[in-house]
């Protein structure tokens, strides 16, 4: 009897220089090469997927604080899959077994449906599509509310970004953010939204620079500028890396130096996450969807190797 490998059911694409690997269950990106070099922080095939490696983020990315928050004047609170914070973190499609809609050599099309909950009452499908081209892999997710009730909803994924072996301390770092949401404490409680600017230019790296020994968990915004995209962009000294591209329907990212002390890969990738909403949106409602009956949430982002 074959035995399913603990990341799920796995679809292998190739274009061009590229070569990706889907893992069914929570369809994660599990592996993305170009012309053999890493562009995301792997895991193993019969391993329970870590730290959110590449998962899709639906029906909310980031946290929600203590997993509570009231609708039409009910409180409902969601399980607190963040115990260690007490929050509920990146949504309930995590540990569903995607369905494949459709695949081929370059692309794959999984669906799975969030189904009504005690913290979440709505029926909400998802569908991730992964295409690889000669730009690169894009990857689009898309939320329809195909149940009864008018559906809180955001949506992202969680790719770890590697721009070459080692440690971070070495990269550069490019990204067009003018503002960030302060996290407060340990329990990284979301707060104001100022300029980069206003908290000594740590965090403003619109001009490329290194990132050293800095610790990155925030959530930034104000990313477009004058431009209908933005990028973001991971180098190494030699000039070679890594990017990831996305449009307005994200107007929030998340970058993680994946600061995890003890952990084998501690600060070998930084995570970037395009957030079609604020960390803790159903609470705040910073550019949450509310999804009609029928209607539906898609965004779109693209992950792409820099040659030296």
């Amino acid at each position: 009897m074959s035995i399913t490998p603990r990341s799920g059911s796995s679809y292998f694409l190739s274009h061009g220089g590229y070569e990706a690997s889907i893992s069914s269950i929570g369809a994660s990106l599990r592996e993305l090469t170009h012309q053999g070099r890493h562009l995301v922080h792997t895991f193993d095939m019969d391993e329970v997927r870590p730290a959110y490696k590449g998962a899709t983020l639906a029906p909310w990315p980031n946290r929600i604080i203590d997993g509570r928050y009231r609708i039409d004047g009910q409180e409902l609170q969601l399980p607190l899959s963040e115990p260690k914070r007490g929050h509920a973190l990146h949504g309930l499609a995590l540990w569903l077994d995607f369905v494949p809609e459709d695949v081929g050599p370059d692309f794959a099309v999984l669906l799975a449906t969030i189904e009504p909950q005690t913290g979440y009452p709505f029926r909400v499908e998802v569908r991730t599509t992964y295409r690889l081209g000669e730009d690169g892999l894009t990857t689009t997710v898309e939320l329809h509310n195909v149940g009864a009730g008018t559906a809180p909803a955001g949506a992202s994924t969680h790719s770890y970004l590697v721009a070459g072996g080692g440690q971070i301390d070495e990269w550069t770092l490019e990204s067009p953010a003018q503002k960030l949401m302060h996290a407060h404490g340990a329990r990284l409680l979301p707060g104001s939204v100022v300029s980069v600017e206003e908290v000594a230019g740590a965090f403003d790296f619109r001009e490329a620079r290194r990132i050293g020994e800095m610790e990155i968990d925030h959530a930034f915004t104000d990313v477009f500028g004058d431009r209908g995209a933005a990028t973001v962009t991971l180098t190494t000294p030699d000039g070679s890396g890594v990017g990831m591209t996305w449009g307005a329907d994200a107007p929030w990212v998340q970058i993680f130096t994946s600061d995890q002390p003890g952990i084998e890969w501690d600060r070998q990738a930084v995570a970037v996450e395009p957030m079609t909403c604020a960390p803790d949106a159903f609470n705040s409602g910073l550019d949450l969807a509310w999804l009609e009956p029928g209607e539906r949430l898609e965004t779109t982002q693209r992950i792409f190797a820099i040659t030296a």
